[in-house]
């Protein structure tokens, strides 16, 4: 059996978190299909495909120093031990330099490699990524992120860049063997049809892999998101998540306590469509030169522009109002939070007495 491995190397926000702990949580059932995606002995298999991700780009963060170490050679190994068909997935990969794709197509010499690229529209993806930069520790404006964004060198526009990032990874790959998947514009009417697609694109039925994920990254709207803004500024946060507070952030705060509400939602300036829309044309006008297989509908990648009456929201401008209201739902949960953990103070004293008492 010849072996194939299918790189899903992103992008960002297009429903990347969900198909990997879906993979994740069907490995056994996939298995059976001759269908492997590489894990550890022990833990999540999706925590490996960052740590492998991490160490073949030489980053240094998302935990402690050098729990990526020697994890992408680890990987290598795995795929070449599979004979049939291996799924290498993560969203970091999407903007890695000429060098590192080299590197990877190097060490998988004699393997069939596929490229899946999932891409959503700009209208739709923008906003959702500065809402994930926040939540990562970021404290930009949505207005610096998006001056950012059509500069063309920040790291999330590099891997937004259907082009660049095709171009780059696809230099020796055959076109019939580089698969973009599109992200629909509506999803509530069908909530599978992405997940059928990025089946579709990495050569596996649907039907094997039938335990459904629950994890989903839930928008958050404009006061809550310039709530956690504010929060990074005053804390010091930053992308390392190196201390126990960042985790009360991102996991209860932005994933839990403040997603979902029914706040105005993050959306594209008005003023910003016409460029969103160009760069969406420019994509399509790539992807039918090139020949490379679609997975989904290019008509998805132009943004569907809000109606001309329709007010916008300035995520940067919020009313003292709805972001006290934030700050309170926030202050509840994090007092509840600490109220729940073991005193640090009381806890070391009655560590000391029980050595004392236990020594009589």
């Amino acid at each position: 059996m010849t072996r194939v491995v299918h790189l899903h190397i992103g992008a960002p926000k297009t429903g990347t978190t969900y198909v990997q702990d879906r993979l994740a949580l069907n490995v056994s059932s996939l298995a059976k299909h001759g269908v492997r995606y590489p894990g550890r002995r022990v833990g999540d298999p999706s925590r490996f495909h960052f740590q492998a991700a991490l160490d073949l780009l030489e980053q240094k963060w998302g935990g402690p120093a050098g729990h990526s170490d020697g994890a992408w050679d680890a990987m290598v190994k795995k795929v070449r031990r599979h004979r049939g068909n291996s799924i290498i997935s993560h969203e970091i990969l999407a903007p890695a330099p000429p060098d590192k794709v080299a590197k990877v197509m190097s060490d998988l010499r004699g393997v069939d490699v596929h490229l899946v690229y999932s891409v959503r529209d700009l209208g739709r993806q923008l906003p959702a990524a500065w809402q994930e930069s926040i939540k990562q520790g970021r404290k930009w404006p949505f207005r610096n992120f998006l001056d950012a964004a059509e500069g063309g060198n920040a790291w999330f526009a590099k891997a937004f860049d259907l082009p660049s990032v095709l171009n780059t990874w696809g230099r020796d790959v055959p076109p019939e063997r580089i698969h973009v998947v599109t992200v629909p514009h509506r999803s509530a009417d069908d909530p599978d049809l992405l997940w059928r697609r990025v089946c579709r694109a990495l050569d596996i039925d649907p039907a094997w892999a039938p335990v459904d994920s629950e994890k989903t990254n839930t928008s958050l709207g404009t006061p809550e998101t310039q709530l956690i803004r504010k929060l990074n500024r005053r804390m010091g946060r930053t992308m390392r998540r190196d201390s126990q507070y960042d985790d009360m952030v991102l996991r209860l705060l932005a994933r839990e306590r403040l997603s979902g509400r029914k706040s105005p939602r993050v959306t594209l300036p008005p003023n910003r469509f016409d460029w969103a829309e160009e760069q969406g044309r420019l994509w399509i006008e790539w992807i039918k030169e090139h020949g490379v297989d679609v997975v989904g509908d290019l008509d998805e990648l132009i943004p569907v522009r809000p109606p001309a009456d329709a007010r916008w929201v300035d995520p940067d401008k919020v009313p003292a109002r709805p972001l006290l209201r934030a700050s309170l739902d926030a202050l509840e949960v994090m007092t509840k939070e600490a109220a729940s953990r073991p005193d640090p103070l009381s806890h070391r004293v009655g560590r000391r007495l029980g050595r004392r008492l236990g020594g009589r």
